[in-house]
């Protein structure tokens, strides 16, 4: 079989352990363990970082004892590289090992009066007071803000910040640490695509920012080393106390990838050229588009981000980026919150029967609206009811809002690339529901293409891994990558009819903005 490579992928729903053929790029075996998300308060998202952790050890146990029925040896596992839901913010006791409060998740709204206060101490409250440093506006979604309240609100954080004894790191620093000897010792890096989503980063100079850090009020000495998304950070060694079974299958193998999940996924659908680009579809939705070594700043509401650093001395690339809140996330709660059906597959065919959304539009604004507005008083809506809506309507219109969303940060991307895109690769555990693919490609008027292997986010971890330096099984020159076999949709309905449909879209997404205001009784200390 030759050198194998192991990619730890952590998302908002789920961990999953995959383990491909660094010659190939084929899957040869995973293993996934969905992770309860907690809501304890209106807006408020949560995880706990120990159940995170237990999730990766289990995965990983599990997927070596899969390789075992196989026949597989793991002694050929060369390197393991991490990818991660982005933004998640995590502070944990370097003393004791343990986390000093949940994981504040990306999605997470309590920040909002912490924004709103930031901004009153910004000239003329321009939110976009950073872009050209850090490529992002001030909103909830970045790191910075969930660590100023966690500093603000939660007095344990406080005093192991007073002691010296506080790490602050986002979901990729946090399984680092543990999984390189934790306590005894444990490596404190992040990468820069990961450290590029706090607003505290510097994306030219590639250091964090001694200015940001202070209009935040943030101490330096708890923020990781930031390191390239290709090198070997060091071996694999579970500290004993943290480990309820025995995860030795890995001891010693280097953990050598670290990218955020989006920025993971460029990379294994091979969008290494400027103007490459691609679209994930997991709990919310992410279009990246590599725009070479230069920063290109967006005039319509998308994010400047780090695409990858392939290596301590190769150069960063960038990436235009829009982000959707949430995608997935509206079929998990029709599934949870509405119980409108047992899986998300049931989604599918309600919504399959009827075809149709019969002029009921939804805006799942959970989480405010990320781009291309950037609004984060707006709350989900479904408009346009009559006697005659059912459920599988319901269904339709919520499969629908992931596809015009996805039109509205295409449309903003091509505004600021100046070149359409002819077609859209996507990736992402949606990208099974044939119906949503198909609807896609008549809503966006261009075809979607899909890669028969989804896990493209694990595959882009594992490139990373295995092409750094010291380990180097994996390489990611453009003749040796194996070209991938995909399925195309292609619209189907005449462009009239999309364009009527996304025109009434826009218009329930004006009737879902600034229904929240954050004066409400929700803004409180955690009880």
């Amino acid at each position: 079989l030759g050198p194998l490579v192991g990619a730890i992928d952590q998302g908002t729903s789920s961990t999953r352990f995959l383990v491909f053929n660094a010659a190939t790029a084929e899957l040869l075996s995973h293993h996934q363990v969905e992770i309860k998300q907690e809501f304890p308060r209106e807006g408020w998202v949560e995880q706990d970082p120990k159940e995170i952790l237990d999730s990766v050890y289990e995965c990983v146990e599990k997927t070596c004892e899969k390789m075992k029925e196989l026949d597989i040896d793991i002694a050929n596992i060369r390197a393991v590289g991490v990818t991660n839901q982005r933004e998640t913010t995590v502070v944990w006791d370097k003393t004791t090992g343990e986390p000093l409060y949940n994981a504040i998740v990306w999605l997470d709204l309590r920040t909002q009066s912490t924004v709103e206060r930031l901004l009153k101490r910004v000239p003329g409250k321009n939110k976009t007071f950073s872009k050209f440093k850090t490529g992002l506006p001030l909103s909830t979604y970045f790191s910075a803000v969930k660590l100023r309240w966690l500093l603000d609100n939660v007095e344990e954080i406080k005093f192991a910040v007073a002691d010296g004894r506080a790490l602050f790191g986002t979901i990729d620093s946090w399984l680092i640490w543990v999984c390189i000897c934790g306590k005894d010792g444990g490596i404190h890096c992040t990468d820069v695509t990961n450290a590029s989503r706090t607003m505290l980063f510097n994306i030219h100079s590639l250091e964090w920012d001694p200015d940001l850090c202070k209009f935040f009020e943030i101490p330096m000495d708890i923020l990781p080393n930031v390191r390239s998304s290709s090198e070997i950070y060091g071996l694999m060694s579970f500290s004993p106390s943290f480990c309820k079974q025995e995860s030795g299958a890995l001891t010693g193998v280097p953990i050598s990838g670290c990218l955020g999940d989006q920025h993971a996924a460029l990379v294994g659908q091979m969008c290494f050229q400027d103007g490459q680009a691609k679209n994930t579809y997991g709990t919310g939705c992410f279009l990246l588009c590599n725009t070479g070594q230069k920063t290109v700043f967006s005039e319509h509401g998308l994010i400047t981000t780090i695409a990858y650093k392939m290596g301590k001395d190769k150069p960063a690339f960038y990436a235009l980026e829009g982000s959707v809140a949430i995608a997935g996330a509206v079929v998990r709660w029709l599934r949870d919150n509405l119980g409108i059906a047992q899986t998300s597959l049931e989604v599918e065919k309600l919504a399959e029967e009827v075809g149709t959304s019969y002029g009921c539009y939804f805006v799942p604004a959970f989480s405010g609206l990320y781009a291309p507005y950037w609004e984060p008083s707006a709350r989900g809506i479904i408009c346009g009811l009559t006697q005659f809506t059912n459920k599988n309507h319901i269904a339709f219109a919520a499969l629908e809002a992931v596809c015009f969303q996805t039109r509205e940060i295409l449309d903003a991307m091509n505004k600021d690339c100046g070149i359409p895109l002819s077609q859209l690769q996507v990736d992402g555990g949606m990208t099974n529901n044939k119906i949503l693919m198909q609807l896609q490609a008549d809503i966006l008027c261009i075809p979607v293409v899909k890669p028969s292997m989804p896990e493209t986010t694990a595959l882009g971890a594992a490139m990373a891994a295995g092409a750094a330096e010291g380990v180097d099984v994996w390489s990611l020159n453009p003749a040796d990558l194996t070209a991938v076999t995909c399925e195309r949709f292609e619209p189907q309905i005449n462009p009239e009819e999309s364009e009527y449909r996304y025109a009434r879209w826009k218009k329930a997404v004006m009737k879902s903005m600034g229904w929240e205001t954050s004066d409400g009784p929700s803004n409180g200390k955690p009880k």
